[in-house]
């Protein structure tokens, strides 16, 4: 017996057609690389979108064929989303900041047929077109005076086009791993997994959207679907601020100018926007609420935030979890907790939405209780998590009960929080015991005079690994290693404390920000510790 209700897929479309049709007027504000700043609505992004939709069937685009974008944050790249997706096809966002054989081999794995791209990365796209074997069409969203573009396509198009409809199951859109180690895998994200996720994001607890909320997503839109804001954000039909100008001074003005309360953004862009602050004395006007995600983010910048008034929604997920498994929100019982029991609460990784399920494990594969002490290796489920990897030949990515291995070690508390303890691979294993080096790095960069830190094992005779600590210092301090120390010692275990700490310029960080720890550990894989026999 089937239930009375109406059989309504949940396709990405639909959130479009109610965006246009409850909140047509509500603004879509883009900042280009060269200043410009324009102005569109939802209204106009839905038609502009079905007049996409159109001129990619006429150029032979077919359901299930991929278009890819290399792209920043604008309206234009919005309309790509829904219009590749309105009729069929799927989108397929390209990360400009990897390397050129990683770009070469994601375009040429998915089989892209067209190229959107912005004006900026003409260099780049001009250079690799030789290389990338499938792309017929390369089509420029802000071409130069005089040449023709995204705007010229879709301008002989009437925009009386219906959605292509289907199966909620169909795939919409592509995004491919960082590629930390061997080649980047395709994350083949649904219909229906997409909307699923895009309801959950707009709740209290996770990115507390509302038809007031005006969001400027600092994540690029190349990032695993720029945390679905763009598609959350329509079902409330908020308002949406882009940028492809990244630098504070220009957050800022943004922030001010439009009104902004709600961002999201990895740690690295928040301590470049924190330092700005401190320096210029300007404030972050109507900026009420900041996710950040994509790294642990330190307990200082937690703190920053929140002595602003401004909530911070500690954030964790991957692309293969499209991409939010938990978000930080207050508890229960969060009025009577004290100041300092509350920011430790926000230091960890934040509650589980309805939608994702998470367990952990030993290196026996016992299931770990939920005690709040214990860690293991973290592994998810749920209608939003992959199952299997894009034109991958190894089969599914998951185990028979439908667990996906994370690649995390965390820790699950009694009252739903989870705390990630490190990446499997990057815990500094000594003497038997795990030295966490997210929990180090951040202590670290809580010592004043720090702007960024980084701590992998490195050989020792007795214990296996010691750790060792890379320091950045902020421009113009002296910081010593005896000061980063002292402050360390009332942070974590004695043990945990560096054996050596090195000063560095700079630090390699991956193309979505993350510190590149593969070559951190290549690097002083063959270091030798003073004091170490």
């Amino acid at each position: 017996m089937l239930g009375g209700m109406q059989d309504w897929p949940l396709r990405i479309p639909r959130i479009l057609d109610h965006a246009a049709r409850e909140h047509g007027t509500r603004e879509l504000v883009s900042l280009y690389a060269d200043g410009t700043r324009t102005r569109t609505n939802w209204a106009g992004i839905h038609r502009d979108s079905r007049k996409l939709a159109a001129a990619l069937e006429r150029l032979g685009i077919a359901p299930g064929d991929r278009v890819a974008t290399l792209a920043m944050n604008h309206s234009r790249h919005v309309v790509a989303w829904y219009g590749t997706i309105g009729m069929g096809g799927v989108i397929h966002t390209i990360n400009p900041r990897l390397f050129d054989d990683q770009l070469v081999y994601i375009a040429n794995h998915a089989e892209d047929r067209i190229l959107f791209y912005d004006r900026a990365f003409a260099p780049l796209v001009e250079r690799l077109k030789p290389r990338w074997t499938s792309i017929e069409h390369f089509i420029c969203f802000d071409p130069a005076d005089g040449q023709t573009g995204f705007e010229d396509l879709i301008a002989a198009e009437s925009g009386d086009y219906p959605w292509i409809e289907g199966d909620e199951r169909d795939p919409a859109m592509l995004c491919y791993t960082s590629g930390t180690t061997g080649d980047p895998k395709g994350v083949l994200y649904e219909h229906r997994s997409t909307v699923l996720q895009a309801m959950m994001l707009t709740s209290g607890d996770v990115f507390e959207l509302s038809a007031r909320a005006v969001v400027l997503p600092v994540v690029p839109m190349f990032h695993a679907a720029a945390w679905g804001l763009p598609f959350a954000t329509a079902i409330v039909g908020g308002k949406m601020v882009f940028s492809a100008d990244y630098t504070p001074s220009a957050m800022c003005d943004l922030m001010h100018d439009e009104g902004v309360s709600h961002t999201a953004g990895v740690p690295t862009v928040w301590l470049a926007l924190i330092g700005h602050v401190e320096a210029s004395g300007a404030d972050l006007a109507s900026l009420r609420v900041v996710h950040i995600g994509g790294a642990a983010a330190p307990r200082s910048m937690i703190a920053w935030f929140r002595d602003r008034g401004i909530r911070v929604g500690h954030a964790w997920g991957m692309t293969e979890m499209s991409p939010l498994g938990t978000c930080g929100a207050p508890l229960g019982n969060w009025d009577e907790l004290g100041e300092a029991e509350q920011l430790d609460y926000l230091c960890r990784q934040g509650r589980v939405p309805f939608g994702v399920e998470l367990r952990t494990l030993d290196d026996a594969d016992a299931v770990l209780p939920r005690n709040g002490k214990t860690s293991g290796r973290l592994q998810a489920r749920g209608p939003w998590v992959l199952e299997r990897y894009f034109q991958d030949g190894r089969g599914a990515a998951v185990d028979a009960e439908g667990w996906f291995e994370t690649g995390d070690v965390a820790i699950l508390h009694p009252d739903g929080v989870m705390q990630i303890t490190d990446r499997s691979k990057d815990v500094i294993k000594s003497g038997g015991e795990w030295i966490s080096s997210i929990e180090l790095e951040n202590a670290a960069v809580g010592c004043p005079g720090v702007a960024e830190a980084a701590a992998v094992g490195v050989p020792h005779p007795k214990w296996d690994e010691r750790p060792l600590l890379l320091i950045v210092r902020k421009p113009g301090s002296e910081v010593t290693s005896e000061q980063v120390l002292d402050h360390l010692a009332d942070q974590v275990a004695k043990w945990w404390l560096p054996d050596e700490i090195l000063f560095v310029d700079s630090l390699p960080h991956t193309a979505t920000g993350k510190l590149l720890k593969t070559t951190i550990r290549e690097a002083y894989r063959d270091h030798r510790l003073r004091g170490a026999a």
